[in-house]
């Protein structure tokens, strides 16, 4: 014996159908649309991988941030006017975390923390050399969210040191190359008659 079901509880029960096959179509569209046609997971600036923390160049044309792409923790730089990624060579390590990455006015500096050997550090990487180094070597107390100057000289960080979260600045000193961009080295401000 089969159980005749009122009009309006058929209804229900095929709006429910209804309602579940937009909502599978619906969630096909938006995976397509994250992950996109490529499968290169350097191709494009978003992707179905967790990017983090993004900073800007002080010119605006590159984005630094943090992404899981390659498997890992891993700093990638991206040129939004080549839209394209841009490789920075010997800076990222499997047995390193990274976090909080800044950038010089044209992105040579970049600065960040990485955890190594369970301790975070500040790090300063410089595209021109592509050398990597510590900036708090044998530094004491936690230290969170570094930030380097425009020309490069100057970083900033929040440190623990004394049992609450305070301001400390690294002066990297007169003796390093500043990232002045194109030309600006050469510019003086205009000279107004009184």
């Amino acid at each position: 014996m089969t159980s005749r079901q009122p009009p309006f509880l058929r209804a229900l029960t095929g709006c429910r159908r209804h309602a579940l096959g937009l909502a599978l179509g619906l969630s096909s569209v938006i995976l397509a649309a994250c992950t996109g046609p490529s499968s290169d997971n350097f191709s494009t600036l978003n992707s179905r991988y967790h990017d983090s923390q993004p900073a800007l160049s002080g010119d605006g044309r590159l984005v630094a941030y943090v992404s899981n792409r390659g498997g890992g923790s891993q700093l990638v730089l991206f040129d939004l006017r080549a839209n394209r990624f841009v490789p920075l060579p010997g800076l990222n390590r499997r047995d390193q975390l990274v976090e909080s990455p800044s950038l010089s006015r044209t992105g040579r500096y970049l600065v960040y923390l990485a955890q190594d050997r369970g301790r975070l550090e500040v790090k300063l990487y410089d595209r021109a050399s592509q050398q990597t180094r510590s900036l708090s070597q044998g530094y004491r107390g936690w230290i969170r969210k570094p930030s380097i100057s425009p020309d490069g000289r100057y970083v900033t960080v929040e440190t623990a040191r004394r049992g609450q979260w305070d301001i400390e600045v690294f002066d990297r000193g007169l003796g390093i190359e500043p990232d002045l961009g194109q030309g600006n080295a050469s510019v003086t401000p205009p000279v107004t008659n009184p």
